[in-house]
């Protein structure tokens, strides 16, 4: 018997309401029901209707007339046992022998450690398992690796690395002085710089509600343009107030800028707050722009403790602690939530979504635009970090480097230091004599006439090769450091030559530093030389080298030679 359309409309429809009703399983064997009540042709109608293969349709009639397959449903099967390929891993003996080698290749890290990796992907592993001759698919290698422990996991933030020992010592330190604060009634703000933002079309993570269908569009991309603004958010937490205050900057993320923000919050809001403070505790990180390293943070903090007539006080973090701030997770977290899911066209779109900040708990923001430049790289000169350390900074005994108080009024400035006491210089006459240099004073002087003229020619050279062509009246700055005549040099070197005497004692007896005597002896021996100029013989050396300045005095009083020994002289060797 023919079967009509209307008829397999009308089981089109009955297929359609039993479907979701029905496993795999009863959903076959009741197609095969049906095309077993229509007879012939029924199995290519039902197949029609249904949407199903005549094959599926075929196998549900037989399970109908099977009184067998009722023990397939007792057991909870749809499928007779053995149906389906064989995993890979029982047609391959082995694979997972293979799978685990490759892994252990492909694994890095210390082994001995808890941090282990692999590099492989999934695709490079079947690759390599191909060309050792187990053949398998990035699917199969993915459910082995499952079933062996392995899965996709990216990195958790939960290790705070090396802690310093001080770490929870400054952290009581830093309670307490809050306490202390809001016990006297004095203000007490939480200060840091927000992530930067640039400005124009780019998207932003988060969602927002909106019409389906219509998204904000942004960019594709997050390089920034070269005409790109960015957004500098500095923000200020006033804990006792639950009151949040951002300057946004355009410019750079410096000292200058945190600073001026500081000072804009107390004009605008923290005077009218505390009208009777005498200090501000300022709590922050250790790092960024109100770095504890940074000259120019204390340079701009003195600067505003002089303006505010405040005695500013800092605490830092200690390093690696900047999340434990309070305007971490009482302020920036919710300005993040504010900006969530819109682009930031404008640094007034910025302003506008700090301002509009709020939290059930009462915490309600302020922000205003800084378009100021603030360079970086500016050093602040030595004499001013001096200034700074002697007359304007109060340490804590306790890390002085993380707590330290910057003075409305500075400390006077200490007297003008003394100056050196020139060096003393023993007389010649003292020095020229046989036991000292083996020579008598008149052959002495004879050997200084002979080496006038090359010393002369030598000293101009070398003066006209400092001046480097300059007018000769220039030569008076440089004569007037200390130097030896020629007569020095030459009892430089006697002393040197005859009493064996090292330059750090011969330099001070003459009234010149020990390098001076090294280049005043090396000058003269180069003069004899190059002169051919021949010494008088010299006089027998003491029996004993003299080393300290006690070996000399010794010496020369057993000579009976009374010498005028300098005050800078030094004492014993070095």
């Amino acid at each position: 018997m023919a079967i009509s359309m209307a008829d397999e409309g009308v089981l089109a429809a009955k297929f359609a309401v039993m479907r979701p009703f029905l496993d795999e399983r009863a959903w076959r064997v009741y197609l095969g029901t049906e095309a077993d009540a229509l007879g012939y042709g029924g199995v290519a109608a039902v197949a029609r209707a249904s949407g199903t293969s005549q094959v599926t349709v075929a196998a549900g009639l037989a399970e109908a007339r099977d009184p067998g397959a009722r023990a397939l449903l007792e057991r909870g099967r749809s499928r007779r046992p053995g149906a389906g390929r064989p995993k890979a891993e029982d047609r391959q003996p082995g694979l997972k022998e293979e799978l685990d080698g490759l892994l252990e290749e492909g694994r890095r890290g210390d082994p001995v450690s808890a941090v282990t990796w692999n590099i492989l992907s999934l695709r490079d592993i079947a690759r390599l398992l191909a060309l050792r001759g187990s053949g398998c698919g990035k699917d199969v290698v993915a459910r082995l690796m499952h079933e062996a422990g392995y899965s996709l996991q990216g990195m958790s933030r939960v290790l705070e690395g090396t802690q310093h020992e001080d770490r929870d010592l400054q952290f009581g330190n830093i309670n307490a002085e809050i306490a202390r604060a809001a016990e006297d009634g004095e203000p007490v703000i939480s200060v840091d710089g927000k992530k930067k933002e640039p400005l124009g079309a780019y998207g932003r993570a988060g969602e927002t509600w909106r019409p389906g269908g219509d998204p904000v569009k942004v960019l594709s991309h997050d390089f920034k343009a070269k005409d790109t603004v960015t957004a500098v958010p500095y923000g200020i937490y006033d804990i006792a107030a639950n009151r949040g205050f951002a300057v946004v900057g355009t410019s750079g993320s410096t000292a200058a800028f945190a600073v001026n923000a500081i000072g804009r919050w107390w004009l605008e809001e923290g005077s009218l707050r505390y009208p009777d403070a005498t200090r501000l505790l300022v709590t922050c990180d250790a790092g960024g722009a109100n770095d504890w390293r940074s000259h120019q943070w204390k340079d701009q903090l003195a600067i505003l403790a002089a303006q505010t007539g405040l005695r500013i006080e800092v605490m830092h973090f200690p390093p690696g602690t900047s999340k434990w701030n309070k305007i971490e997770h009482r302020m920036f977290c919710h300005i993040t939530r504010t900006w969530r899911g819109r682009p930031l066209m404008t640094a007034a779109d910025a302003v506008a979504g700090i301002a509009a900040t709020v939290t059930g708990e009462g915490l309600k923001c302020t922000a205003v635009l800084d378009e100021s430049d603030y360079p970086t790289g500016l050093a602040v000169p030595a004499a001013r970090v001096k200034e700074l350390a002697e007359r304007w900074l109060d340490r804590s005994a306790f890390h002085g480097e993380w707590n330290y108080a910057l003075l409305p009024v500075p400390r006077p400035a200490p007297g003008p230091e003394p100056e050196p006491e020139r060096p003393g210089r023993c007389p010649q006459a003292q020095l020229n004599h046989p036991a000292l240099t083996g020579m008598t004073p008149g052959d002495l002087g004879n050997l200084a006439a002979a080496l006038e003229i090359p010393f002369g020619a030598r000293r101009e050279a070398a003066n006209y090769t400092r001046r480097q062509g300059r007018d000769s009246r220039n030569a008076a700055s440089y004569d007037s450091r200390r130097r030896i005549d020629l007569t020095g040099h030459i009892l430089a070197l006697r002393l040197r030559d005859h009493l064996h005497l090292p330059s750090r004692i011969t330099g001070p007896l003459l009234g010149i530093n020990p390098g001076t005597a090294r280049r005043a002896i090396t000058l003269t021996r180069h003069l004899l030389a190059t002169s051919s100029i021949l010494p008088p013989p010299a006089g027998p050396p003491p029996a004993t080298r003299l080393h300290t300045l006690e070996d000399l005095r010794r010496y020369a009083a057993a000579a009976g030679i009374t010498l005028t020994i300098p005050r800078n002289t030094p004492e014993t060797p070095n």
